[in-house]
């Protein structure tokens, strides 16, 4: 949590207008009423606008997003029982790409209001992972192998209606946004945007540890888990409903970022273990502190251009893919090729 702490706090001091660490909390402060009348006011409205409006929101997004695509990465990781699966290369996100940009570009589902983007989003990463989940199990097998061609197919022609939408939108405008969102990126971030990805977020931790016994259990194979008393056919839908729960929200919010699902449980399951009443909470933990700084990143490399967030966790991902597949065994409870 220090480390946390600490990430936020120098996040925001960090760019083209540097701004001192204790500002950033008397700022923070000042918006709390039992704090007001102790906080001397030495900052300037443009010090606070800066800290207050821009960057405290976008980092704190970067947080959440971060945390929430580490803990949907544990979620699919235990569905389907080994370490390669993540949101973006099993091609859920790109399920969730496509209902978003329905809504972007054609206005779909917008008798939902203010959260048609996000139920575009929920709606097209459930389809998408019931999808690739359905196709790998045909013929009674369900390898390591047969789940990634599944989802690299499901991925592939979701991407190309993704493309199909963009090249079909009636305006110019509409594509401009499309195109930067489904890089990924924390530019619009906002305070108001953040109430209720912080909840999804939040609940579905909480109500995944609550499940940690189920979700080791899991690791064993269905049989073994059957065995202990999981219900693995009712679990197995609860887990397709989170993973695309949140994948829907955080796509719906923040784009399509890709690898921080697969990076951070594997790194954390390396140092804690496989309990995932430790790897949830730390993975989440990891999945933050590591989003705000691709965030500044992202932000600082090519100022005054703000560089997609996607790219840089691509850049950073796709090798660890590339070593986590060539490693001798890379499936939970043994083989998975």
């Amino acid at each position: 949590m220090v480390g946390l702490f600490l990430s936020i706090t120098f996040a925001i001091t960090l760019g083209s207008v540097e701004i001192k660490p204790t500002t950033v909390w008397k700022i923070a402060l000042s918006k709390i009423p039992m704090f007001t009348q102790w906080i001397e006011v030495d900052w300037s409205k443009g010090e606070q606008t800066i800290i207050w409006d821009i960057r405290f929101p976008r980092v704190l997004l970067g947080a959440i997003v971060g945390a929430g695509l580490s803990v949907v990465g544990v979620a699919i990781q235990s569905l389907v029982r080994n370490s390669l699966a993540d949101p973006y290369v099993l091609g859920v996100s790109s399920g969730a790409s496509v209902g978003a940009t329905s809504v972007i570009i054609f206005g779909a589902f917008s008798m939902y209001g203010q959260y048609a983007l996000s139920f575009g989003a929920f709606t097209g990463s459930l389809v998408s992972i019931i999808l690739i989940f359905t196709l790998s199990r045909i013929g009674g097998q369900n390898s390591t192998v047969r789940l990634l061609m599944a989802g690299i197919a499901i991925s592939a022609i979701l991407s190309a209606i993704t493309s199909l939408l963009v090249f079909s939108a009636p305006n110019e405008h509409g594509i401009g946004t499309v195109l930067f969102w489904l890089s990924g990126s924390l530019a619009g971030g906002k305070w108001e945007y953040l109430t209720i990805p912080s909840l999804i977020v939040v609940i579905c931790l909480i109500v995944l540890m609550a499940q940690y016994r189920s979700l080791n259990a899991m690791l064993m194979g269905e049989e073994s888990a059957g065995t202990l008393g999981v219900n693995t056919v009712q679990f197995r839908k609860f887990l397709l409903v989170i993973t695309a729960l949140l994948t829907g929200v955080i796509v719906s919010i923040a784009g399509s970022i890709g690898f921080v699902g697969l990076m951070m449980p594997h790194i954390v399951r390396v140092m804690v273990g496989s309990d995932h009443r430790r790897v949830l909470p730390v993975s989440a933990l990891f999945g933050a502190i590591f989003l705000i700084w691709v965030d500044v990143v992202a932000r600082l490399a090519f100022a005054p251009e703000e560089l997609p967030i996607g790219i840089l966790t691509a850049l950073c991902g796709g090798p660890f893919f590339i070593w986590l597949m060539l490693r001798s065994s890379y499936s939970f409870g043994g083989s998975g090729r």
